[in-house]
C-alpha cells in the first residue's frame, strides 16, 4: 500500500525539559479517550517514554531514529507502526534541531518531521518570559523553511494574566497558539539516573499520571484545531516496513522457541525486534527474570535487552533457579543476545550480588553517565552477527563492567572512538551496545537460524 495519508503531528520543543513528554502523552491519551485509534511514536533511541505512550494509547510505542535505522526507513517504519490508526502523535527528542553530535540534522526531530511531511507543534516553557516567547518562536519558525512549524503550546503558564500577555505577544508571530497549560504539581512522573521510571515499575501510578495528563491537555489545548492540523497532511509515497519481507524466506518448518526477557527489570526493547524474530521463524515467548524460576519450556534461544538490573539486583540474585537455568542454556551453546542490562545479568555479579555467571566479569554502579551514538563492526562470526557486520548503536548506562571485553569481543567500536567491547563466547553475544534490528534484519535471521540449527 502506498500513498498513505495517516493524520499526524510532531510534538517538539526548543530544548529538553520544556514539557514534550507531558504534552505528547497527554494528547495521545486525550484523543484515545475520545475514541480515536492513536499511534504513538518517539524520535530517537529512548525506551522509557514509549512505555507511557503505549499506556496512553493501548498500542506499542515505536521509535523513529534516523541515525540507528537510516533516514530512508523512517517513513516506512512510521507507516508500519501507524497502520490502522486515526491519528499518529510523534514526540520529538531534545530541541527541535538537535541531532547526532557533529552530524548536522541527522536524527533530529526536524529531520524526522521533514521525512514524515508532518506539521510541528512547538511546546514552549513560558515560565520565565512573556513577549520574548514570540521572538523565540519566530526564530524556530524561520530557521529551516522545510520544517512547518504550525502551532505552539505554551507550557508552565503562571496565571490568566501571564497567559494573556503570552497570547498578545504571539499574535504578531504568525504562529497560532493551540494550547496553554498551567504550572501544576500534578501528573508528574518520577525519574532517576537514566530518566523517567518505566511504566512497568509503577503501573498503577502511571495509569493515574496518564489520566491526569489527558485531563490537563483537554482543558488547556484546542483538540479540534490540533486534529484538523493533523488531518491536513499529504500522503506519504513510501511502502510500510514489512518484517516478513525484511526477514526473508524461512528455511524448513522448525520454529525454535526464543525467550525474551521482560518485566520491571528489562523494559528496554524495540517492538520491531519481536516482529522480526517471529517473521524469521521463531516462536517468541516472554518471561520475567524477577518472578519466573524457569525459562519457558523448550527454550532454544534467549534475548535479554536493556533495563535496570542494578535497581533489582537483590531480587534477580535471589532468583537462583532462573540464574542456573540461564547459565545452563548458555553453556549448552544456545544463542543468547544480551544488550546492556542483559550483559550485566549474564555477568558474575552486580555490586557484589551474584548473577548468572555466564561471563567472566563483574558490574558496578558508577557516577559516570555513558551516553551516545556509536558505530561498530562485528569482529568474529557469532550467533548474532557475521564477522564484518557493521552496525550503528547507542550506549546509555551508569554502570561499568570489569573487564569491559572478553577474549573474543562482541564489537570493535569505530566511531566516535576506537576500542573493543563486549563478549562472544559459544552462542553468547553480550554488549552494552543497543542496536535497532530494523536496520540490520540479518541479526534476527541469524539468531533464529542458530537456535534452529543447534537444538533440533
Amino acid at each position: 500500500m502506498t500513498g498513505t495519508a495517516i493524520p499526524r503531528l510532531v510534538i517538539a520543543a526548543p530544548s529538553s525539559g520544556a514539557g514534550k513528554t507531558t504534552v505528547a502523552t497527554g494528547l495521545m491519551a486525550a484523543f484515545a479517550e475520545a475514541g480515536l485509534t492513536v499511534s504513538p511514536h518517539k524520535v530517537g533511541p529512548d525506551y522509557i517514554d514509549p512505555g507511557y505512550h503505549s499506556l496512553a494509547t493501548g498500542r506499542p510505542g515505536r521509535n523513529l531514529d534516523a541515525y540507528l535505522c537510516g533516514p530512508e526507513r523512517i517513513a516506512p517504519l512510521f507507516l508500519h507502526g501507524a497502520a490502522g490508526a486515526d491519528l499518529a502523535v510523534v514526540e520529538g527528542v531534545m530541541g527541535l534541531f538537535d541531532g547526532a553530535s557533529g552530524m548536522g540534522e541527522l536524527s533530529s526531530t526536524a529531520q524526522v518531521a521533514k521525512l514524515l511531511r508532518a506539521p510541528v507543534v512547538l511546546v514552549v516553557d513560558a515560565s520565565s518570559q512573556s513577549r520574548s516567547v514570540a521572538a523565540l518562536v519566530h526564530g524556530f519558525a524561520s530557521w529551516d523553511p522545510e520544517v512547518r512549524l504550525a502551532g505552539v503550546i505554551l507550557n508552565k503558564v503562571g496565571s490568566e494574566r501571564h497567559e494573556a500577555l503570552l497570547r498578545e505577544a504571539m499574535d504578531s508571530s504568525g504562529v497560532p497558539v493551540l494550547g496553554a497549560l498551567r504550572r501544576t504539581q500534578q501528573a508528574r512522573t518520577p525519574s532517576r539516573h537514566l530518566g523517567l521510571v518505566p511504566v512497568a515499575e509503577r503501573r498503577a501510578e502511571a495509569v493515574e499520571s496518564v489520566r491526569e495528563l489527558a485531563a490537563r491537555v483537554r482543558e488547556g489545548c484546542d483538540l479540534e484545531a490540533l486534529l484538523a492540523l493533523a488531518r491536513g497532511v499529504p500522503a506519504l509515497p513510501d511502502a510500510p516496513w514489512d518484517p516478513a519481507a525484511e526477514a526473508g524466506p524461512r528455511t524448513g518448518g522448525d520454529r525454535p522457541r526464543i525467550a525474551v526477557a521482560g518485566g520491571a527489570a528489562f523494559t528496554f526493547s524495540y517492538a520491531e525486534h519481536a516482529e522480526l524474530l517471529t517473521a524469521a521463524g521463531a516462536e517468541v515467548v516472554p518471561f520475567d527474570p524477577l518472578h519466573d524460576e524457569q525459562l519457558p519450556p523448550g527454550t532454544r534461544g534467549l534475548v535479554i535487552g536493556g533495563g535496570f538490573p542494578e535497581v533489582y539486583a537483590p531480587e534477580l540474585s535471589a532468583n537462583a533457579p532462573l540464574r542456573a537455568a540461564v547459565a545452563a542454556l548458555a553453556s549448552g551453546g544456545a544463542p543468547v543476545s544480551a544488550e546492556c542490562a542483559g550483559l550485566l545479568y549474564l555477568s558474575r555479579s552486580i555490586d557484589g550480588r551474584p548473577m548468572c555467571g555466564v561471563l567472566p566479569a563483574d558490574a558496578r554502579m558508577t557516577e559516570r553517565l555513558t551516553l551516545g551514538y556509536r558505530e561498530a563492526v562485528a569482529l568474529s562470526d557469532n550467533a548474532l552477527a557475521a564477522a564484518g557486520t557493521r552496525v550503528r548503536g547507542h550506549e546509555f548506562h551508569r554502570t561499568a563492567l570489569e573487564p569491559g571485553a572478553g577474549a573474543a569481543p562482541a564489537w570493535g567500536m569505530t566511531h566516535p572512538e576506537r576500542r573493543v567491547e563486549g563478549f562472544v563466547s559459544g552462542g553468547v553475544h553480550a554488549s552494552y551496545l543497543h542496536v535497532h534490528w530494523a536496520a540490520e534484519p540479518a541479526l534476527a535471521r541469524r539468531l533464529v537460524a542458530s537456535a534452529a540449527a543447534g537444538f533440533r
